[in-house]
């Protein structure tokens, strides 16, 4: 029977749900005995920990999948089979289904421990757009970006699983008709639609775009929240600093590289040769269709961008690689996010920056609003999914709020 068609005894699993028995996502949850490692089966978790894997139980022992994913991926392909031989037996229901918790009774928890995070600006249209709108579109691409991966190292610690509410940043700014700079509430806070790629095994030296592919475990929905009128201010000369430090928000599961393989896709035809340590041994990105929607407080979502993961001009595995190519060690956990994913017409970008032009054309929702940037009980929601013959992979959800910005202390007060 061909991988398309395989069911499970789990009845949710098959038909409408992110969640078929060709995805098994990673992920951590606490059901209210304790975070456990689990696998998303339809509407329910697998509690791991509780089953019979054929794994070390050590690997389980953490509540995060680190230390399985640094055991390389001849242990990820044979848990990943003993699992969906598992769940389309029906002769192991009455061994597995005791272990199964309802997702809608879970509380999700970051999947798992971010080593680092460095986040790329790998996306053509995405890169157009913002220059064009600051430089003009005769010199909106750097002169470097046909030929190399562009990114800046972010914080870890932004990093915050979905569910997780969002608070608006003070910076510094200074704006056109100011004398001097200004400590302020953000005024101009934004979203970028991005996937975050997982490392699983770490390097000790260069490796190629095939081995870093290799290295790859798993991808999941990621939203870069930004300060742009922080960032418009403190950027040069070293790039984006506080402006992106207050929240990095991730979907809970982790979709294994394995799940997402049918989908694999080419990165587009290169304007100019790439060096010979970029090269591609074979289809390095996917097709993986992602929406975001925007909902007002307490008013009706509406999509504001349809996008897919198809339109990078660099694969995560070209990022990878260029990473190490200094000699720069990755390590387990650590995540590469691709930058803002944006396609070609005005309804696939995704950013506000975008989509208001910087704010000169504000977005009408559906609930009446406008939007150029995020205002106080907004809340953002990233979906994805590849979509295959009678099954899709998806993600689930990726949710933030955006929350009022703190009291500013007397002691930070003019």
């Amino acid at each position: 029977m061909s991988d398309k068609l395989l069911t499970s005894w789990l009845e949710s699993a098959n038909g409408d749900t992110d969640f078929p028995i060709q995805n098994l996502p990673y992920g951590v949850f606490d059901d209210g005995k304790g975070p456990r490692v689990g696998v998303a089966i339809g509407d329910q978790i697998i509690d791991v920990t509780a089953i019979d894997h054929g794994q070390d139980a050590a690997l389980f022992a953490v509540p995060a999948w680190n230390l399985f994913m640094a055991a390389g991926s001849d242990v990820w392909s044979s848990f990943r089979a003993r699992l969906t031989a598992l769940l389309s037996d029906e002769n192991n229901r009455a061994a597995i289904e005791p272990h199964l918790v309802p997702q809608a009774d879970a509380r999700m928890l970051l999947p798992f421990i971010v080593a680092e995070y460095t986040d790329f600006y790998a996306a053509k249209n995405h890169a157009f757009n913002v220059g064009s709108m600051f430089r003009g579109p005769e010199n909106a691409l750097p002169p470097n970006w046909l030929s190399i991966p562009i990114g800046y190292n972010g914080r870890a610690s932004s990093v915050v699983v979905s569910g997780t509410d969002v608070t608006r940043p003070w910076g510094q700014v200074k704006g056109p008709n100011d004398d001097l700079p200004r400590f302020a509430k953000c005024a101009r806070f934004d979203l970028e639609l991005e996937m975050g790629a997982i490392v699983g095994t770490p390097s000790s030296g260069m490796v190629s775009v095939a081995e870093a592919d290799e290295m790859i475990f798993g991808y999941v929905l990621l939203n870069d929240w930004s300060a742009r009128d922080i960032q418009a201010w403190e950027y040069q000369p070293l790039g984006p600093f506080q402006s992106k430090a207050t929240a990095t928000t991730i979907s809970p599961w982790i979709v294994p590289k394995a799940a997402l393989a049918p989908f694999r896709t080419s990165t587009p035809d290169r304007e100019r040769d790439l060096l010979p340590y970029l090269s591609e041994p074979g289809p390095m990105l996917y097709d993986i269709e992602l929406e975001v929607g925007l909902a007002p407080e307490g008013k009706a979502e509406s999509i504001i961008s349809r996008t897919n993961y198809s339109q990078m001009y660099y694969s995560a595995a070209q990022q990878l690689a260029h990473h190490t190519s200094s000699g720069c060690v990755m390590r387990t956990g650590d995540m590469l996010g691709s930058g803002t994913i944006s396609g070609e017409s005005k309804e696939s970008r995704g950013s506000l920056l975008e989509l208001s032009w910087g704010g000169k054309e504000p977005l009408k929702l559906a609930s009446g609003d406008e939007r150029s940037f995020l205002e106080d009980g907004d809340v953002l929601t990233l979906r994805g999914a590849a979509k295959g013959d009678g099954y899709r992979v998806g993600f689930g959800e990726c949710t933030g709020k955006v929350l009022p910005a703190i009291d500013l202390p007397d002691w930070a007060q003019d």
